[in-house]
């Protein structure tokens, strides 16, 4: 069955975003709720947080220099290809992205270092972006 192509509107928002890792027992942080997104994702190996960077205390674990963008939705769970439809112009374009999925919708995160690019690539898949917002 061929995946039809989806063409998507982003919003970026303001900030620079990091990725914490915390241990897998670690209580949620104080620190990790506020303004912006913020994904708090727990497993057996790892608490993994995504938040505004300047939020991440220094002594802390974490991956910084992400921009994000949400992807307008809501979307419901039986649609197909809105991940891919991201992922794969940004992959042929060479660039490591995060993805977080929540009930509504999926949120991108890529290095500002590629956000040009990946700016490029999104627009030349065919994709809507919208200036940086702060709220999430």
């Amino acid at each position: 069955m061929a995946v039809t192509t989806v063409q998507l509107h982003l919003r970026q928002f303001s900030g620079a975003y990091a990725v914490a890792r915390l241990d897998a027992a670690a209580p949620l942080p104080l620190w990790a709720d506020g303004p912006g997104f913020v994904s708090i994702g727990r497993t057996d190996d790892e608490l993994s947080i995504v938040c505004l960077a300047e939020r991440v205390p220094a002594d802390i674990r974490r991956d910084d220099g992400w921009v994000c963008f949400k992807v307008q939705g809501p979307f419901d769970f039986a649609e197909t290809g809105i991940a891919l439809a991201i992922i794969k112009p940004l992959a042929e374009a060479g660039i490591g992205i995060f993805l977080v999925s929540t009930f509504d919708t999926d949120y991108l995160l890529v290095k500002a270092a590629n956000l040009e690019q990946a700016h490029s690539a999104l627009l030349a898949a065919g994709h809507r972006l919208d200036k940086p917002t702060l709220r999430a």
